[in-house]
């Protein structure tokens, strides 16, 4: 399954500081229909991303009946990204 979407990058201060982007709802709900064949454990989902040039692989978590997108360090640096920009990000689910 492959979905395509822009967000804004939040910072979310839980257990481990990270910037994410939460799934627009409608594609959360597609995620959350094919989540059960995919998903390793607590209702995470193995992606694959992209945003501009730079891609990784990385997990969706569940949050508030929406997924969160965790945006890498190392893609934050590549892409110039911060909290607050809005980002086109494309992701595959990882089989």
């Amino acid at each position: 399954m492959n979905s395509k979407f822009s967000g804004k990058i939040f910072h979310w201060r839980g257990p481990a500081p990270y910037l994410f982007v939460a799934v627009p709802p409608a594609q959360s709900e597609q995620i959350k229909a094919v989540s059960g064949w995919v998903t390793y454990g607590w209702g995470v989902v193995p992606v694959h991303v992209r945003i501009g040039k730079t891609e990784w692989k990385t997990s969706l978590f569940p949050k508030d009946g929406k997924y969160l997108v965790p945006i890498r360090m190392s893609a934050q640096k590549a892409e110039n990204l911060k909290e607050g920009d809005v980002v086109e990000i494309a992701l595959e689910i990882r089989l």
